[in-house]
């Protein structure tokens, strides 16, 4: 679908004004185009930013491989000292993890 200039215009002030999903579904509905073809627009015009994913808990996700290498550092260790602790359920990790000093 192609945009005129005056479309794009709008789609570049509204997002830039407000970068949200929300304002994706609304110029998608108010330029009727879909949200897919809004989110392409605004990515072939540099704009667009991705969401960053977060957890439940609303932190920025960390991988018990992550918990587990800090865990080494912090305790002056190879990571491979440690193989198999990443098995371990990543609450009782972070536990650990935050026990250490």
């Amino acid at each position: 679908m192609s945009y005129t200039k005056e479309e794009t215009e709008v789609l570049l002030n509204e997002y830039e004004a407000n970068p949200t999903k929300e304002t994706v579904e609304a110029l998608s509905e108010r330029l009727n185009k879909s949200k897919k073809s809004i989110i392409g627009k605004l990515s072939r015009e540099g704009v667009y930013r991705r969401e960053v994913y977060r957890s439940k808990t609303g932190e920025l996700p960390i991988t018990k491989l992550e918990i587990v290498s800090q865990i080494a550092t912090k305790l002056s260790l190879n990571e491979e000292a440690l193989a198999g602790l990443e098995k371990s359920p990543k609450s009782a990790l972070q536990e650990l993890e935050n026990a250490l000093p």
